[in-house]
């Protein structure tokens, strides 16, 4: 981390302020932007999350405010191949309108599908998804947080009744006696969580962490467990083989507050440590010690994230770490329990209120007919009239342009030619739609491919709320307009949806702001309008948002949903004395291990897995375009162990190939020690031939619709 005001130029401007949090990762660190003559600052501010800290990324965010590749008018492709060039709005939105109407006549109203992003406000996700089922009436939607949260969230909801990354404040993570991370690297992906965990080890506490490499967060760690790739499971049922030998189980908490445990005790008895270390690599005694770390003390936290969750047992792998916690007794408990570390800035919000193809908002099933009925009221439409429910992200992405799949897609927020497994196919679908809309503000890869672009304003132009990893509600605050000749995406969405419902463009927009709402859908583009909507669609959902308004939030320092009650308290800690079941009773599950969807063989017999790097963030359309940034991280690489660099002949910088059966990458090797012999790494963020998804496995978890994107067979080469 770094001190100090970052300063990034800019034209002229009137000074002003506003307090608001960073626009990338879920920690959503409090910052203050400010602007004076020709500058904009961005300046830390303390916050319960970050409490003063940001990243590199959050000290260089303004730099993309008035970036020369901004866009700042819609483009126009006028035939396959032809160049994008520059167009009005009507002419691009009228563009747009026409090919949704052709599509849907000739195809279906299905054959027009939505993809969104785990980045958006919860007033823009609610919007898209309402946009969705009512303009659109399609059932196709979903968007990139699928990559994200899927496997945890399915997990959750299935043992606890409901999917809140952290159900409990972060600053728990300082009080436990024991931290357990599985999958995570926050010294990368989110520095500033470090000062919790700092904090934590001060203490006394210990910290261990489960990964297949030696990240910067497990050299800090006071034990670092370094399993083969895809073999968490197992690590997690020979921790409960273990605490069940040794009579560690809280037996007065099963009894009284799950169902479930005796099938998992006996499959977990099958689970020997011993039995364990030869499968997964991690030896006996660090089984042990790390049963014991976690049970013989009065606090302990067993987190997750992607490296134990993008797999195609994802959603299992998620199960056996919480039927640990759950015969632990940890979940309810003050500094204990267990968590996910959630990566996209909203993707806890952008889940909750519709971007997913099954759910609607307030965290309702769009198959619930009590649900259906509650959101069509406030919709003012008729419950029939709702789609049912689609498919998830990589399935809809994978029938684009196919006889049986959509023949349109509308993109906002996400950048799928660089993010999306098994990549190269997925940009070939994309390239076979008969119309691609892109609503972004950076070219991205994605947009180059688009028939129309729409440039749309950034997160310091636009006021609304994100939802952080703790399920607080927070207030992001614009510092200006945007620039002419670009609307805010809820804008986009209303007067697209007037021209839908026989709008013609006479039902202009003139402007962004103000609570003006489209004469036909009533769809409105001032986004507190949209959130008091969002609040009333909420109501009585699991992720219940009636009682939290704009003001409590800025009262508060933000609001933990569920808050069904404007006068009553919100809830920051879960599971105190129930669970949201039908019975209050969490459920255990009995998993077991299974092998990569795809092993490793004679012609692949290196595991291939992938991450992030500290300067840079998902698919890097903005990061990469930050000098700073750039500066630190200028480009991928392949890490491999230097014992089986020698075996290839590599040396450090040599170009590499990692060839897996779906494509291959190039980059510079980088040798390291940190990684496991067997196994080689790279970082996602960059496209074109180092693009890491060319290679990743597009196998999906048969719950949560997760691809595998951190195991697969591969073979390296010098090139």
């Amino acid at each position: 981390m770094t001190d100090g005001a970052h300063v990034a130029t800019r034209p002229a401007a009137r000074p002003r302020e506003a307090a608001t949090h960073c626009p990338y990762c879920a920690l959503q660190c409090g910052m203050v932007l400010r602007e004076t003559d020709r500058r904009t600052e961005v300046v830390p501010r303390q916050f319960p999350t970050n409490r003063g800290g940001l990243c590199q990324k959050g000290w260089t965010a303004a730099e993309l405010l008035d970036h020369p590749d901004r866009l700042t008018t819609p483009l126009l492709r006028d035939r396959p191949g032809a160049e994008l060039r520059p167009a009005s709005w009507d002419d691009a939105l009228d563009r747009v309108a026409a090919g949704i109407r052709a599509t849907q006549h000739r195809y279906g109203r299905d054959a027009v599908a939505v993809f969104g992003g785990g980045g958006l406000t919860n007033e823009k996700a609610y919007a898209l998804g309402k946009f969705a089922r009512v303009a659109l009436r399609t059932r196709h939607i979903d968007y990139n947080g699928r990559w994200c949260m899927s496997s945890a969230a399915a997990a959750g909801l299935r043992a606890f009744g409901v999917d809140r990354g952290l159900p409990f404040p972060v600053a728990d993570l300082g009080r436990a006696d024991t931290l357990l991370l599985v999958g995570a690297n926050p010294a990368e992906t989110m520095p500033p969580l470090m000062r919790h965990l700092a904090d934590q080890q001060r203490r006394g506490g210990r910290l261990i962490v489960v990964d297949p490499r030696l990240t910067a967060t497990a050299r800090q760690a006071d034990r670092h467990l370094q399993p083969l790739p895809g073999t968490d499971l197992a690590v997690a049922n020979a921790l409960l083989h273990v605490a069940l030998t040794e009579g560690w189980i809280d037996r007065g908490y099963v009894a009284d507050r799950t169902t479930g445990f005796d099938e998992v005790r006996r499959t977990v008895t099958g689970y020997w440590p011993a039995e364990v270390e030869r499968l997964s690599g991690v030896p006996v005694a660090d089984l042990e010690a790390t049963a014991r770390a976690l049970a013989t003390v009065d606090r302990a936290i067993i987190l997750t994230a992607r490296g134990a969750e993008q797999h195609a047992k994802g959603v299992d792998t998620v199960t056996a770490f919480i039927n640990l916690a759950l015969a632990l007794g940890l979940p309810g408990r003050p500094g204990s329990g267990y968590g996910c570390l959630t990566g996209q800035g909203n993707g806890q919000g952008g889940r909750e209120h519709g971007q997913k193809a099954d759910q609607l908002p307030g965290y309702r099933r769009i198959d619930d007919p009590a649900a259906r009925e509650h959101v069509a009221r406030v919709w003012g439409v008729a419950a029939e009239d709702l789609p049912g429910p689609g498919v998830p992200a990589y399935a809809l992405l994978d029938s684009l342009g196919t006889a049986t799949g959509p023949r349109a897609l509308l993109v906002f927020g996400s950048n799928p030619v660089v993010s999306a497994p098994r990549a190269a196919r997925i940009e070939s679908r994309l390239r076979d739609l008969d119309l691609l809309v892109v609503a972004d503000f950076l070219r991205s890869e994605t947009a180059e491919l688009a028939d129309v672009v729409l440039p749309v304003a950034q997160w310091a132009e636009e006021d609304g709320t994100m939802t952080n990893l703790e399920g607080r509600v927070l207030r992001r605050r614009a510092l200006r307009e945007p620039p002419p000749g670009v609307r805010t995406d809820l804008a986009v969405l209303a007067a697209l949806a007037a021209r839908l419902r026989g709008g013609a463009p006479s039902c202009r927009i003139p402007h962004n702001r103000g609570p003006f709402l489209t004469p036909v859908e009533g769809f409105a583009i001032d986004p507190r309008a949209v959130f008091a909507e969002l609040r009333r669609a909420s109501a009585g959902g699991p992720a219940d948002y009636a009682g939290v308004s704009w003001e409590r939030i800025e009262r508060d320092e933000g609001v933990f949903w569920p808050c069904p009650d404007p006068d009553g308290p919100d809830t920051p800690r879960l599971f105190a004395e129930s669970f949201p079941t039908p019975d209050g009773r969490a459920r255990f599950r009995a998993v077991t291990h299974r092998p990569a969807a795809e092993p490793v063989c004679a012609d692949y017999p290196l595991h291939f897995t992938t991450g992030r790097v500290l300067a840079q963030y998902q698919s890097g359309a903005q990061t990469r375009r930050v000098a700073a940034l750039r500066r630190a991280a200028p480009g991928g690489f392949v890490e491999l162990h230097p014992d089986l660099a020698d075996r290839l002949g590599v040396a450090e910088g040599d170009e590499v190939r990692v060839v897996s059966r779906r494509g291959e990458l190039r980059a510079p090797a980088r040798l390291s020690p940190a990684i496991r012999p067997d196994t080689v790494f790279a970082p996602f963020h960059w496209p074109g031939a180092a693009r890491a998804n060319s290679v990743t496995n597009d196998a999906v978890d048969p719950v949560s619709g997760m691809p595998e994107f951190k195991i697969c067979a591969v073979r390296v080469e010098r090139a």
